[in-house]
């Protein structure tokens, strides 16, 4: 058994015991009360999931396993001469909840690297959809078409004692996690640069060789590409992909099954999708303004044209948070140092001083500020990356890391089918007449 497989199955056992004897002494305790208004409200805050990868805060942010956004950044390890956090260390942190080193960043890296040949089958499934078809489509596509190769789905058929479902799961998870990139730039240079594909670069680090099969060798964009993929692995269990992945996984639907589900609400509008929906409406602000770099009062004049048609200020406020979100502030860093003077970040930072105030005054808005979709589509206009209905597809590929994380957990820690209880409005009213 490989080194990382048996590292996490010494993990198993303590953390059953622990999850038992804290259910043992805690099980009847209230952890909180639920209100009629979120019932009808999507459940927004109802505490009902574990999700042990990562917590928001609404005042620090995201942390992964405890650690926040600038913390990672000191302290994952980077690529040879590079300054981002490689994505292989934040994914072993929310797996084994330790911090690696290099050579365990290394080890992962080749372990997935190992992994990451896509059978042929696959790319004619995805080449059988026309070309317009959107990428987070074809993505999905290709997911589905991949789990041929599910180990789960092959043991549970030969027969599998339910304290092992996390071995073949494990399989499942390291084998998509490798093969995503390869899946994604196929899916960009057929549809973007006329199937001209490049073959992968086993030397590469998982991100460094998603860019480089994605047609940038530039390291600048290599870097960027560590860091996106960074953060967005997670983002607690609550957002719409990374419960779907849960909710289907529950029902002992194999990985690629849960994360296939999972990057479909990824694709809504209100979730993954917003990254490209904010550099829509900056090129229609900027084409409505006569184009170049408008000043602070045109751009306030244009959001508040926005707000008063009934629309949405793409990339500003965030169910949680409530404070700039720290992936905006990461990636501002990093436009900082690299590009300041780049025309698109120069509205985004304007964007970030205008909105905000407008957002307050309309007090509606408990969240005014900026959250990570306002600044990564201007960070990959930059490189040359402009095919922005392409964005979701990179969101997901990041946030395979977390939400599959998860699902080994779940897996290895016997969660049950998730079924919640729900009610209808006449009985509610009788209830509450009473």
């Amino acid at each position: 058994m490989e080194r990382l497989k048996e590292h996490f199955r010494t993990k198993i056992d303590p953390a059953v015991k622990e999850i038992k004897d804290f259910i043992s002494e805690y099980g009847d305790e209230v952890i909180g009360e639920v209100k009629v208004s979120q019932v009808y409200g999507g459940m927004r805050g109802i505490t009902a999931l574990i999700t042990e990868t990562s917590k928001l805060d609404p005042n620090e942010g995201i942390r992964f396993r405890g650690y926040s956004i600038p913390e990672l950044q000191e302290k994952l390890p980077a690529y040879p001469g590079g300054e981002q956090p490689l994505p292989e260390g934040i994914f072993y942190l929310m797996l084994f909840n330790e911090l690696p080193d290099d050579d365990v960043v290394r080890r992962v890296s080749n372990n997935w690297a190992r992994r990451a040949t896509i059978p042929p089958h696959v790319f004619k499934v995805i080449d059988a959809l026309p070309f317009h078809a959107h990428p987070m489509t074809q993505f999905v596509t290709g997911i589905m078409a991949l789990r041929t190769e599910s180990e789960f789905q092959r043991a549970y058929r030969a027969g599998i004692s339910k304290s092992d479902y996390w071995e073949p799961i494990y399989e499942d998870v390291m084998n998509l996690i490798a093969r995503l990139p390869r899946l994604a730039a196929y899916i960009y240079r057929r549809t973007y640069h006329n199937g001209d594909h490049i073959e992968p670069d086993s030397k590469l680090d998982w991100a460094g060789n998603f860019a480089h099969m994605l047609g940038f060798d530039n390291e600048e964009f290599r870097e960027l590409l560590r860091l996106y993929m960074t953060i967005h692995v997670d983002h607690e269990g609550g957002n719409v992909s990374a419960h779907t992945v849960h909710l289907v996984g529950s029902a002992l639907s194999d990985p690629y099954l849960a994360f296939a589900a999972g990057m479909n609400g990824l694709a809504g509008p209100l979730h993954g999708l917003a990254n490209q929906e904010v550099i829509r409406w900056i090129f229609a602000m900027r084409d409505e303004l006569g184009g170049g770099l408008p000043s602070k009062e045109q751009i306030a004049n244009y959001v508040k044209k926005t707000l008063n048609d009934g629309k949405v200020v793409p990339g500003f406020g965030h169910a949680v948070l409530r404070k700039t979100d720290p992936r905006y502030t990461a990636q501002r860093e990093f436009a900082l140092k690299h590009m300041p003077h780049d025309d698109l970040f120069q509205i985004v930072s304007r964007i970030y001083e205008v909105v905000p105030e407008i957002l307050q005054s309309t007090g509606k808005v408990k969240n005014p500020w900026p959250n990570v979709d306002a600044h990564s589509g201007q960070l990959l206009m930059h490189y040359g990356l402009t095919h922005y209905d392409f964005y979701t597809v990179l969101f997901g590929v990041s946030r395979a890391l977390g939400t599959l994380a998860s699902l080994l957990w779940d897996r290895a820690l016997g969660f049950p089918i998730e079924r919640p209880g729900s009610t209808t409005t006449e009985l509610l009213k009788e209830r509450f007449a009473k």
